[in-house]
């Protein structure tokens, strides 16, 4: 038999769980519309709003707005709410280069720390690319896009940089995505990052170098070089 205690932990711990993949929902949700672009830099964001769209308790909305706000993506507030954060040039140009400095200046010791299934395990997400592409995702596309860097640079050992890296990602895409002027070529860009599993499988840390600076530094539209030099 079960006792009143018992149950009261176990509908609590049921509620905690519920609540969590309620704030999950809201999350992914409002991250794809800010990524995307969808929900305007600056709007505001209001929590009985979301609640009331998202079926859901204000607390599972602020929940998911507090983990926005950590991922830079909103901007919350004391009295002044809670709103879509900006997307700027000149951040970009900041957060281009400090991908350039996390990603590229690790490769040596990436090279030498790297299992011998990175590559299969990097072209299983370059694949992932390809699907959302052919599907014309963009979203998942660029959350593919995220997969695939972040794997590799994972293989760095390097876990106190991962989540700064991971925050230059989904603003980079977002600034890339809010900012292409005209419908992409999707498949191109999966395509993209290929010669980045060429140098991988040849273990050539240098090759790997120039054709990561290069792909970084003409993220937009595989256009000018936003940090301001030139690329390799």
């Amino acid at each position: 038999m079960v006792s009143p205690t018992t149950y009261r932990h176990t509908a609590s711990d049921a509620a905690a769980r519920s609540s969590g993949r309620r704030s999950e929902t809201v999350f992914d949700e409002l991250q794809r519309e800010i990524v995307l672009g969808l929900a305007e830099p600056e709007s505001a964001l209001i929590e009985l709003d979301l609640a009331e769209r998202f079926d859901c308790s204000q607390s599972t909305v602020r929940e998911a707005l507090m983990r926005l706000n950590e991922e830079g993506l909103v901007a919350r507030r004391p009295r002044r709410g809670t709103s879509v954060a900006p997307c700027r040039s000149a951040d970009a140009r900041v957060l281009i280069a400090l991908r350039l400095s996390i990603e590229c200046d690790s490769i040596d010791r990436l090279m030498s720390m790297a299992g011998g299934d990175l590559y299969e395990i990097l072209h299983d997400k370059l694949n992932d690319m390809r699907n959302a592409a052919r599907d014309a995702d963009e979203y998942d596309l660029a959350a593919h896009d995220r997969a695939f860097h972040l794997t590799l640079f994972e293989a760095a050992d390097l876990p106190l940089v991962t989540p700064v890296l991971r925050r230059c990602l989904v603003h980079v895409h977002r600034f890339k995505i809010m900012n292409s002027g005209q419908q992409r070529d999707l498949e191109e860009t999966a395509e993209r990052h290929v010669p980045i599993l060429d140098a991988l499988r040849a273990r050539d840390p240098a090759r790997l170098v120039d054709v990561l600076r290069h792909h970084i530094s003409t993220i937009v539209d595989f256009g000018p070089d936003l940090t301001g030099r030139s690329a390799q």
